[in-house]
């Protein structure tokens, strides 16, 4: 039987889009074959060009459906591999800040307990992640008594409130940490005491002073240099926020003329005097001018000293430090636009602990060693002035 379609169409058309369709069908005996076809049929077996119509839009709606059926499991893999991809990168971060262990050379300052607290104590506001104080090496000078009255009281809190191992010697500590804080309060240790530290190949930052003499702290950047160990010294006051902030403090202040800095300086008999306290204020001095120093005159009193570097660009650098009393520091700027004064901000071990942090893991020290090694230059040179009644003393006296 014709259907109603098919009714109206000559015989001869009809035969010819039968034999087309037919013809279209067996291009393709795979999809014959999908259909359930026998070979009759897949040899011209149909009874009309209304089942072959039927049967090409069942092929049409298989091809359609196997595309979109492989387009979608193309899709969940594509959806499963970003998925695997973060979670493998996630991983690997997680690798990454796994906390360096740092060792702590020297319990006989306040410096060891506050440092590990910001590092260990992860309660803490202050608290630094990344790193981890695990051992220490006790060290200690009994010929000065801020290390000889307060080491045994240091090295019993990290011991027993921060769990700290305590070591018998500096080799033993290497092995056990990435990296080192040299924290002795004596300056004149800090040579002896860092070489098994370059030896291992550890990273090191030595707190200030860098050592007791010009001779110890060139000795200790060459031996530094040739085992290729990062290193750098610094007092926190150098990443102060008033120094960073009156360091760079733009364009309202024309052209700078030069700093004065101001901060305790009391002395101890066994260091050249304004490397035991006054380093600080030194230090705060050298971040504001920069390198560049090449004199140094000394005005000294039973309670104070003022001390004038004059720069090879024309500055003038001028530090003040009181042995008695004043506990404060203070910057000024002079500009030929303005007078510019540093807040009364808290001079917190946050800002140099971070940086200590980031060179732990970089290598790369915030602080140049020729830098350090100028500001030891200018303190010996006004311990110079001093014996020489306030003369000028050139830096080259120094470092020659």
């Amino acid at each position: 039987m014709l259907s109603g379609l098919e009714r109206g169409i000559p015989k001869v058309t009809r035969n010819r889009r039968a034999r087309e369709n037919r013809s279209l069908l067996l291009q393709d005996r795979g999809v014959a074959q999908k259909c359930g076809l026998t070979g009759a049929q897949q040899t011209g077996g149909y009874q009309s060009s209304e089942t072959a119509v039927v049967l090409v839009y069942r092929s049409f709606e298989e091809g359609i459906m196997g595309r979109l059926f492989q387009h979608l499991s193309c899709g969940i893999a594509f959806l499963l591999s970003v998925v695997l991809f973060f979670a493998s990168m996630s991983f690997a971060q997680t690798e990454s800040i796994k906390p360096l262990r740092v060792g702590i050379i020297g319990l006989d300052t306040s410096h060891v307990v506050v440092f590990t607290r910001i590092f260990n104590d992860p309660t803490g506001p202050e608290h630094i992640p990344g790193i981890r104080v695990v051992a220490a090496f006790k060290g200690g000078s009994p010929d000065v008594e801020d290390s000889r009255t307060r080491i045994d009281g240091f090295t019993a809190e990290l011991r027993d409130k921060w769990n700290i191992k305590i070591v018998e010697d500096i080799p033993t500590l290497c092995g056990m940490v990435d990296a080192i804080l040299l924290e002795s309060v004596d300056g004149r240790t800090h040579l002896e005491q860092v070489k098994p530290v370059l030896a291992a190949k550890k990273v090191v930052f030595i707190d200030k002073p860098l050592a007791a003499s010009y001779k110890d702290a060139t000795e200790i950047a060459r031996l530094a240099k040739q085992t290729g160990v990062p290193w750098f010294s610094s007092s926190s006051l150098r990443f102060w926020e008033e120094t960073q902030r009156l360091k760079s403090p733009g364009d309202v202040v024309g052209h700078i003329i030069g700093y004065s800095v101001y901060g305790p300086s009391p002395i101890e008999p066994h260091h050249p005097d304004l490397m035991w306290y006054g380093i600080h204020s030194v230090e705060m001095l050298f971040t504001l001018m920069g390198r560049g120093c090449e004199s140094v005159s000394r005005a000294s009193t039973a309670n104070e000293d003022v001390v004038v570097g004059r720069w090879k660009d024309g500055r003038l650098g001028v530090m003040r430090g009181f042995r008695n009393g004043l506990k404060k520091y203070g910057i000024t700027l002079f500009s030929d636009k303005n007078v510019l004064y540093s807040e009364p901000r808290p001079e917190g071990y946050g800002p140099l602990l971070g940086e200590i942090a980031k060179f732990f893991r970089t290598g790369i020290p915030p602080v140049s060693p020729d830098e350090t090694l100028e500001m030891i230059a200018f303190m010996e040179a006004a311990d110079m002035s001093k014996a020489r009644g306030g003369a000028s003393v050139p830096l080259r006296e120094v470092t020659r």
